[in-house]
């Protein structure tokens, strides 16, 4: 590093603004000048056994009217689904994948063909025995162009489902149209969530899978409920049942949570400021999911002036990433260096341009975009997302870069200004295997490809990458891709955050992985 800056008041005043009006301003006696000035927050949720029985409730961010428990749609109610279904494959704790449906999985010696084995005396909520007609259909269901699918586009390349065989009642064949060594971790998806045949049409309605709880009730962007499935195959949960409400914005969650209305916020990631008040209080305290969150500041490089290469390179060496974390997250995260693969995958690679911002200026002149001004759209959607604008703007003005923060109202951000503006803010949940991160958000032509790049080199290193048998020399390409995403591509990835997920002092059995918890063994002390 040539050089570290110091949070500014004004940065740090910004991220616990909201929650200062909602929750009082009593935080500010504890200090608020820096990381250090701050109170430890507890690294994990409360230990210990929960007791059996009860209900959680969880407060959850408002959703869209033709919201469905669908899990291949990309309106799913994302809370509902790990707890009605399984998957044939998931993240498990170490963050290697783990048998689910499916007991097993092998590939031909090419990995063009994978054979899944699944799991016997597995029943749906509705009696119905689990059979591997259900995984094929669930993956047809996926690659249906009128479920439109957000998953489709990741496996359309690889999957003809008319090739699906399912030999027995218990084995699935998928032959792929190209080799993929890395295929059972594109199953780990939420939207793959398995779901009985020929279900499409009342899905979205019934909720019927083979989890842990079964379907009570369901309001699109409204309450719901469900309860212990007696007979999953795993066992019954420890809870007898889960009631989600929708809150409107997070200093509602937050203040619910603090007055004891719920017991857990999902999708919310507290801000700093307001972590320090939840932890502090009687009712409630943090879980802190490390790493658990990769903001990104996407450039559009179909819009001027951001089709120039060269000035993507010095948008990305203009500014400090460690100064970002520092203001942004008060130190609860690591540095992304613009690299969108968190430091504990196994594929990451820890090499990058430094900060650099007298050659962020020199690229920018060469590309004629000396003294560049350049609007950057942020919004309270996300209580980060301002001070990690602010962060930027502070530290990229060292390279001559004029950077306008203009906040966007939160219910539209994502459908005016994301993948619209030329330069905004966003970010993404860690947890997806590189693969799928690549290929979803980075790859030619992806529905989610938030900075519309395309490199048919990198596409194509993609390719080798995932036809490589060799764990080495795969691990070794993907490290290659993230060069290329580094030094071309149009997103900036500042930081990952830590995910501070406000809780009960009543959970016990919290443990987040992959963006998901354990339904079947969280609950509560004294329920």
């Amino acid at each position: 590093m040539s050089d570290i800056h110091h949070p500014g008041r004004r940065s740090v005043l910004a991220a616990g603004a909201a929650s200062a009006a909602a929750l009082g301003a009593s935080w500010l006696l504890t200090g608020c000048t820096g990381a250090a000035a701050a109170p430890v927050l507890p690294a994990a949720a409360q230990m210990g056994a929960p007791d059996r029985g009860g209900t959680l409730r969880i407060a959850r961010p408002p959703a869209s009217d033709a919201e469905t428990l669908d899990p291949a749609s990309a309106l799913s109610a994302y809370e509902y689904l790990g707890a009605l279904y399984n998957r044939l494959v998931r993240v498990g704790e170490n963050g290697d994948l783990a048998p689910d449906l499916a007991e097993s999985w092998e590939p031909d010696a090419k990995a063009r063909t994978w054979t899944f084995r699944i799991r016997k005396g597995v029943t749906f909520h509705d009696g119905r025995k689990l059979t591997s007609a259900d995984a094929a259909y669930t993956l047809r269901h996926i690659l249906d162009k009128a479920t439109a699918s957000p998953q489709a586009a990741v496996l359309a390349p690889l999957i003809d489902p008319d090739t699906l065989r399912t030999p027995d009642e218990h084995t699935l064949v998928v032959p792929l149209k190209t080799p993929n060594a890395e295929f059972p971790s594109l199953l780990t998806h939420y939207n793959c969530y398995v779901v009985p045949d020929g279900s499409a049409r009342s899905i979205g309605r019934t909720g019927i899978g083979t989890g842990p709880f079964k379907l009570e009730s369901f309001a699109p962007a409204g309450a719901g409920r469900v309860t212990a499935y007696e007979d999953h195959w795993q066992g019954r949960p420890v809870l007898d049942a889960i009631a989600f409400y929708s809150v409107a914005d997070m200093s509602a969650r937050s203040n619910a949570l603090l007055a004891g209305q719920v017991d857990l916020l999902s999708q919310t990631n507290l801000d700093f400021a307001t972590a320090r008040v939840v932890a502090a209080s009687d009712r409630a305290t943090i879980a802190r999911v490390k790493n658990a969150q990769w903001y990104v500041l996407p450039m559009l490089t179909t819009e001027k002036p951001f089709t120039d290469v060269r000035v993507r390179q010095a948008m990305k060496l203009a500014y400090d990433p460690e100064h970002v974390v520092k203001v942004a997250l008060q130190g609860a995260g690591t540095a992304g260096w613009d690299n969108p693969v968190p430091p504990s995958d196994p594929s990451y690679i820890s090499a990058h341009p430094k900060h650099d911002p007298e050659q962020a200026r020199y690229l920018l002149k060469q590309a004629g975009h000396e003294g560049l001004a350049i609007d950057l759209y942020t919004s309270s959607y996300d209580p980060v997302f301002t001070p990690m604008a602010l962060a930027y703007q502070d530290s990229a003005k060292r390279a001559g870069i004029r950077i306008k923060v203009k906040t966007a109202a939160a219910d539209s951000y994502y459908t005016q200004i994301w993948m619209k503006k030329p330069l905004m803010a966003t970010y993404w949940y860690t947890g997806r295997p590189v693969d799928q991160l690549f290929t979803q958000v980075f790859r030619s032509g992806s529905s989610y490809n938030e900075t519309a790049w395309s490199d048919k080199d990198f596409d194509a290193l993609l390719d080798r990458a995932r036809s490589e048998t060799d764990d080495t020399r795969r691990r070794e390409l993907y490290g290659e891709a993230q060069t290329f995403v580094i030094e071309k591509g149009g997103a900036m990835t500042p930081m990952f955050a830590d995910r501070l997920v406000g809780i009960s002092r009543k959970v016990r059995g919290y443990a987040e992985h992959g963006f998901e918890f354990d339904y079947l063994g969280i609950g509560l002390k004294g329920a």
